[in-house]
């Protein structure tokens, strides 16, 4: 089992900065791949970042450039540095991983990001 917690959620004006955590434990591998979503009421979850165990990273275009996902093995923890934050990035956030062995998914239970003046 994996248990993802996330923090560094809240209120933010916009041009500001929020850097989010994922804190990861249980059966977790640094082969794992770990991404950021986010999802607003009544909409599917869509892809913010995403690194692999290898440290690639993937974007969506509404991130490249002000976002900025790492990882830190040794303390299991996944972090997104977002930057420049915009109105249209409010959102709940969410950390995911999957195991690189067979697939399997976990989610945490999400950090709420507000962009708001």
């Amino acid at each position: 089992q994996v248990q993802l917690v996330e923090a560094g959620g809240g209120l933010v004006q916009p041009g500001g900065s929020l850097r989010l955590s994922c804190a990861a434990s249980g059966s977790i591998f640094s082969l794992d791949v770990i991404g950021w979503y986010r999802q607003a009421p009544g909409k599917q979850r869509e892809l913010v970042a995403v690194i692999t165990g290898a440290g690639n990273t993937n974007y969506a275009v509404s991130a490249k450039g002000r976002f900025t996902i790492s990882r830190d093995n040794a303390k299991n923890t996944v972090y997104l540095q977002m930057n420049s934050l915009k109105s249209e990035d409010t959102d709940d956030y969410y950390c995911s991983l999957q195991h690189w062995s067979d697939g399997a998914t976990y989610w945490g239970q999400g950090t709420q990001v507000t962009v708001s003046s």
